[in-house]
């Protein structure tokens, strides 16, 4: 445990005035919660759901060697993006494992703005710098402190968008980016989001914050839905088989473990991590992390609760929850190659007792178009 104070967003007073229930999240004081998570998870699903991702990091990478750089720094293929596109991308260390999932947008010819896990951001600084040589034409800057950033998500989030910014911006396909400057600095509109659902995400000057998240809370509301928190983030994530760093994401664990080969470019030039991958295949993947759900009633799985098969403890549960769409337990965690295969049986055991559930394919919830 850190002694570091914990850090607060600029909308922190803002989240305490509406109500929500605020509590320590990856160094910051973030709220988990305002009417309650089967709720707030409800309205995204339904209609639209406003977060505040100020604690996400922000780095913009530039200068003529920067596409070779990142290419070199990071997991998938650089050179596949247009200007305006994104890709998800992983960050490894030599053992090929990983030390952070980002988001990366190219937004011009010669620069790219990443968007880094919260806890991850000083790691992912510090690991970038560290690839740097002399002869790079690379240039680096953290604007995490200088930002603020919210997600907009929901089948109603074109909607809300469209209340707060008329036709002053377009809305974002997914996995792009637009820039717009104000007075105040430049914002970045993006195509993204973490819960299955369209929508976006807006990072803006710190010192705007407030009125922006004001706007959305109120455009939302009039769509039908409302804030949300950490909560409903976590049930939506887990509900799609998303990853959680520190979850689901270890420095211990590669990304062919963690199912996420489709975002490691094998075919290009080295990258860090590259070595052990292609030896880790040669060799076969020592576990796999697969998803389950439970059979019966039983307490939902939680993070290290142990996992049983053919009668012995195997692995323990990453990520556990109980899903508000499906009204039933779902999780993930590592297990042995053998144990990975759909309906396979094993069993959770939660206080003492073991709890049947099967293997099953991601996502847990697929949403029924209109």
């Amino acid at each position: 445990m850190s002694d570091a104070p914990l850090l607060r967003t600029p909308l922190y007073e803002s989240h305490v005035a509406l109500g929500g229930k605020v509590i320590p999240f990856a160094g910051w004081e973030m709220p988990v919660q305002y009417t309650g998570i089967v709720q707030e998870h409800q309205a995204v699903r339904k209609a639209a759901g406003v977060f505040d991702i100020s604690h996400m990091g922000q780095f913009i990478v530039s200068g003529g060697d920067a596409l070779s750089f990142l290419n070199r720094a990071l997991t998938n293929d650089v050179s596949e993006l247009e200007i305006g596109q994104g890709q998800y991308s992983l960050l490894l260390n030599e053992a090929g494992g990983v030390i952070d999932d980002l988001i990366l947008y190219r937004t011009s010819a010669k620069e790219f703005f990443l968007v880094v896990n919260a806890s991850k951001i000083a790691e992912d600084w510090t690991q970038l710098q560290s690839l740097m040589t002399d002869a790079d034409d690379v240039h680096m800057a953290n604007l995490s402190d200088a930002n603020a950033g919210l997600a907009i998500q929901g089948p109603k989030s074109r909607a809300v968008f469209d209340r707060v910014f008329g036709g002053a911006a377009p809305f974002p396909p997914h996995n792009s980016i637009f820039i717009a400057s104000s007075d105040e600095g430049f914002m970045w509109l993006c195509g993204t989001g973490y819960t299955g659902e369209e929508g976006f995400e807006f990072f803006m000057p710190a010192a705007t914050a407030t009125t922006w998240f004001d706007k959305f809370v109120g455009a939302v509301r009039e769509e039908g839905g409302q804030p949300c928190g950490l909560g409903a983030r976590d049930t939506l994530r887990l509900e799609m088989g998303y990853p959680l760093n520190g979850n689901d994401l270890f420095p211990d664990k590669t990304p062919l473990q963690a199912g996420l080969g489709f975002f490691v470019a094998m075919n290009k030039g080295d990258f860090i991590g590259k070595a052990a991958l292609t030896a880790q295949k040669s060799a076969g993947l020592p576990s796999k992390l697969a998803a389950f759900k439970m059979l019966s009633t039983a307490p939902p799985p939680r993070p290290h609760y142990p996992i049983a098969f053919n009668g012995e403890i195997v692995s323990e549960v990453a990520s556990g929850t109980q899903s508000p769409s499906l009204s039933n337990g779902i999780g993930m965690a590592y297990l042995p190659i053998e144990a990975t295969k759909f309906g396979t049986q094993i069993e959770i055991e939660i206080r003492g007792r073991r709890f049947p559930a099967e293997v099953v394919k991601k996502p847990f919830y697929r949403r029924i178009e209109p």
